[in-house]
């Protein structure tokens, strides 16, 4: 298992507890856990809103869908992103019928800011960011371009849970941030989010839209007696993409630990540094640059012969991954194909190594060492 790319790591006797009060309560959605849950993320991250959702994927769905509908925006218009991340990113922009412009990648694999500019056109009404591993890249830069042309700005935080810049959580510059706790994130569940809209208005509306655009949820009512009750309006065609409380009982015990095991996944992403120092001609780790501190959700190294490595690695039953395929490379996205060249590149020589809190010193000098034999 030390080999695995990763391997989430439960307080278990801690998170049963949680689940526990929800059972005892007879109260396992919606309600007391995630409110709960919404309110010590706010504390931790410093951002103004934060609603618990179902999933990172629906929750960029919902930042799309709300800022396009608050804004009036059409169907056609374009937001820019990167042709390098997970595809849910990308597909969260074609559920409203707007176009993926896909700008290039830098070499931390992050939006080239100077090809975003080059993108920009009157149809552009947003740039969506991603911070891939946890890293930063230059979102200062992205963030200066959104201000400039007035563009809204969407933060795909997924792996970003515990990164700090200058010792503050980024994206209050951001018109929404959107984190994942899927159940291999930084912070595991077995599959949750949290979106967080810099404007109130827009979270009362994004609430509506994940209890079906019903405007009182069942937690809310809970308090109100008799027929009153029931009497809730449906404004929206909404969804059921809220989140509930037995992924916000085990979001809470994670959250206690998620500076400590940031901290252990940097010591590890250090190890990895020094054993590749000095084999730069064969083996480029994917540095983190400037003030950013990572939450170090994944360790990446660039490499010639990627898919040889794969390979040999796996014989020696260590099973890295690859973050990831260019989104152009799919027949989906085909129309922006060659659009890309430095993504198009990277997506065919970069290789994640495993890294989560299992490892031990010794499992990252044998796989470190195992890639250089084999590089």
């Amino acid at each position: 298992m030390a080999n695995q790319l990763f391997v989430p790591k439960f307080r278990v006797d801690e998170c049963l507890d949680e689940i526990r009060e929800c059972l005892e309560k007879g109260w396992t959605g919606l309600g007391f856990k995630t409110v709960e849950f919404e309110n010590k993320w706010k504390e931790y991250t410093g951002l103004p809103n934060a609603h618990f959702v179902n999933s990172a994927t629906v929750g960029l769905h919902l930042a799309v869908k709300i800022l396009k509908m608050e804004n009036g925006w059409n169907d056609g218009d374009e937001i820019i992103s990167t042709p390098l991340t997970f595809v849910s990113t990308n597909h969260a922009i074609m559920y409203e019928n707007l176009h993926v412009v896909f700008a290039d990648v830098d070499d931390q694999l992050c939006l080239d800011p100077l090809d975003v500019e080059r993108k920009i056109t009157e149809k552009t009404k947003a740039i969506l960011f991603v911070g891939i591993g946890g890293n930063i890249g230059q979102y200062d830069k992205i963030v200066e371009l959104c201000q400039r042309y007035n563009l809204k700005l969407i933060l795909d935080a997924a792996h970003m849970a515990g990164t700090r810049v200058d010792g503050v959580v980024p994206g209050s510059e951001a018109d929404v941030v959107v984190y994942s706790f899927q159940a291999v994130k930084n912070l595991p569940t077995a599959d949750s989010g949290m979106i967080c809209f810099k404007e109130s208005k827009y979270d009362d509306v994004c609430r509506k839209y994940t209890w079906l655009g019903i405007n009182k949820d069942t937690y809310a009512r809970t308090g109100e007696k008799g027929n009153y009750k029931w009497k809730y309006d449906v404004e929206f065609l909404g969804y059921k993409y809220h989140g509930n409380s037995i992924m916000a009982a085990l979001g809470l015990v994670q959250l206690k630990y998620l500076d400590q095991d940031n901290a252990y996944r940097r010591q590890i992403a250090n190890w990895y540094d020094q054993k590749f120092a000095g084999h730069e001609e064969k083996i480029r780790p994917i540095g983190v640059y400037g003030n950013c501190e990572s939450s170090r959700h994944l360790y990446v190294i660039e490499v010639d012969d990627r898919d040889s490595l794969l390979e040999g690695l796996n014989e020696h039953e260590i099973y890295p991954g690859v973050h990831y395929r260019d989104n152009t490379e799919y027949t989906l996205y085909e129309y922006a194909k060659n659009t890309c060249p430095n993504s198009s590149r990277l997506s065919n020589r970069i290789l994640s190594l495993p890294l989560h809190l299992n490892l031990s010193k010794n499992d990252v000098d044998y796989i470190a060492d195992t890639v250089i034999k084999l590089s």
